[in-house]
């Protein structure tokens, strides 16, 4: 997907029960001294804020709540480090079991630690079906730079009983989830 880009996440021969967004991520290697690379630590946090059509936010997920109030969301856990291939943080959605008064899901990133983002690389978001693991969307988080947060994506009620996905990459300034929610509400 690309910035701006929308898709719609009808299945073929079905609907989508329950999906999983990825966030994954690397440090930038650092020189050290004598000119040596060394890696580091570099700890995002993937959040989901919850919204209903009003654009009131209902609930949210993140790394200090890890499921939400009626358990249709759950976050997988925290990773600090960005170490490791493939998703370093996940946020798994039961679509079916979430209230009829959800509207929009919106995906943000955002380093609790402050560091910004021109200390990472190849920063990912991927949303995956989760009944057979195959990858719906895929959305490569650009724009490198000062800033320490970024609205991802949403995935929202697409009208005609069923869910789309908009890939967002909107660069903000946030070190938890509530300094998103603000700048989230503009992408509903």
């Amino acid at each position: 997907m690309t910035k701006g880009q929308q898709i719609s996440l009808t299945k073929a021969g079905g609907t989508l029960t329950r999906v999983r967004m990825g966030l994954g991520w690397d440090a930038v290697a650092k020189k050290g001294m004598f000119g040596k690379m060394k890696s580091q630590d570099i700890d995002l946090d993937a959040s989901c804020l919850i919204f209903d059509a009003q654009r009131n936010l209902l609930d949210s997920v993140w790394f200090n709540q890890l499921q939400s109030r009626d358990g249709a969301i759950q976050h997988t856990g925290d990773n600090r480090t960005g170490a490791g291939d493939g998703d370093d943080e996940s946020i798994i959605v039961d679509l079916v079991r979430l209230s009829p008064q959800v509207q929009s899901l919106v995906f943000t990133v955002n380093s609790f630690t402050g560091q910004n983002f021109s200390q990472i690389e190849n920063a990912f978001c991927r949303l995956i079906d989760e009944s057979n693991g195959a990858e719906l969307a895929r959305y490569d988080l650009s724009g490198a730079g000062s800033h320490n947060a970024q609205i991802m994506a949403k995935v929202y009620r697409d009208g005609s009983g069923g869910w789309a996905m908009g890939a967002i990459g909107q660069i903000a300034v946030g070190r938890v989830v509530n300094d998103l929610v603000g700048p989230s509400i503009s992408h509903l």
